[in-house]
């Protein structure tokens, strides 16, 4: 009865350590939650029926941090956040996004990092991928893509099948959605135009995180939003439906 009692404590405590596991980041320190209600995109197959008249501009030219390939972040010659270096990750240039007296970054861990760089405070630090993307779903969990801050909310995209709302103030996410974002996404009144990894454009509605209307495209470039058209690489989309309208 005993050596029975033993082995159902063992296996109680190994379904422990698991679920354990799932709310842990493996490389930051902190209790991680949930922040997908599904793990496939739904499409509303809806129109957007008023068109923004023009897209949001993120002004960053004056912003003087940057972001080494070992997740420290640096002004000058001064060291502000030191992230985890990881192996595991893609070549290309991150740079920090300056908002107010704070600092955006995204890290090759896949966390979005607010800072005060005056204190070096960390603020809040917030995940940006599906908790399967930590156990193995996903090769590289980097976030590349430029963060865009825009009112109480910033957005930001990153490798690992994530695209989010997070709150400026708190890092708590409002809405994410299984989009793996490589690089810069248009937010234009009430709608952000995200070109996934998929190589697929998507509206995505930013009150709730919906995703109006999905087309395929035919290179993974940024998108650019003027006069209610959408462009990627050569190609040029109507936003109310994601339509092709031509190629340049």
């Amino acid at each position: 009865m005993v050596i029975v009692m033993r082995r159902i404590l063992a296996i109680l405590c190994c379904l422990f350590a698991v679920a354990s596991c799932d709310k842990h980041d493996p490389i930051l320190p902190g209790t991680r939650t949930p922040i997908f209600d599904t793990d496939r995109v739904i499409i509303q197959n809806k129109v957007i029926e008023q068109i923004p008249e023009s897209a949001h501009i993120v002004d960053n030219s004056d912003c003087p941090y940057t972001r080494d390939s070992d997740n420290v972040v640096w002004d000058g010659t001064r060291k502000i956040f030191s992230g985890f270096p990881t192996n595991n990750t893609v070549s290309a240039p991150v740079h920090p996004v300056c908002s107010g007296k704070y600092v955006y970054v995204g890290l090759s861990t896949g966390e979005l990092v607010k800072i005060n760089p005056k204190n070096r405070q960390i603020m809040w630090i917030a995940d940006i991928y599906r908790a399967s993307n930590m156990t193995g779903g996903a090769s590289m969990v980097d976030i590349i893509a430029p963060v865009v801050p825009y009112g109480d909310s910033v957005y930001v995209g990153g490798l690992a099948d994530a695209f989010c709302r997070v709150n400026a103030s708190t890092g708590a996410k409002k809405w994410c959605v299984n989009i793996g974002v490589a690089s810069p996404f248009a937010i234009a009144g009430d709608y952000a135009f995200v070109v996934g990894t998929d190589s697929n454009l998507y509206a995505v509605s930013l009150r709730d995180g919906a995703v109006f209307w999905r087309t395929d495209v035919e290179s993974q470039t940024g998108a650019t939003y003027v006069n209610g058209h959408i462009t990627v690489g050569r190609e040029v989309f109507n936003a109310s439906d994601g339509k092709k309208i031509l190629d340049k």
